[in-house]
């Protein structure tokens, strides 16, 4: 899938169509303080095993593709929807 870098979108914060700017997300570590992160690490130090059924061979083929928009007059970032299922993807420089 190839998407240009710039496009014509509707703005929610100018209320008006403008030129955006198109860029991925990067993915994130996880927070090591979250409540259910704390609760995963108290059960890994019991036996030293995984505290549930490992999952193996369920892994989606692809990764969910997360893309975030910049206004050019506002500099307010948005992102559409919550990410869609590409397996290649290219940002076109135009």
């Amino acid at each position: 899938m190839i998407i240009p870098k710039v496009q014509r979108r509707y703005c929610r914060f100018c209320k008006k169509y403008t030129e955006q700017t198109v860029t991925e997300a990067k993915r994130k570590p996880r927070k090591k303080n979250s409540r259910s992160q704390r609760r995963f690490m108290r059960k890994m130090k019991g036996y030293g095993s995984f505290p549930r059924q490992n999952p193996k061979g369920r892994e989606k083929p692809t990764k969910k593709l997360d893309l975030r928009y910049k206004c050019a007059e506002c500099k307010k970032t948005q992102s559409i929807g919550t990410g869609f299922r590409v397996k290649k993807f290219e940002i076109r420089k135009e």
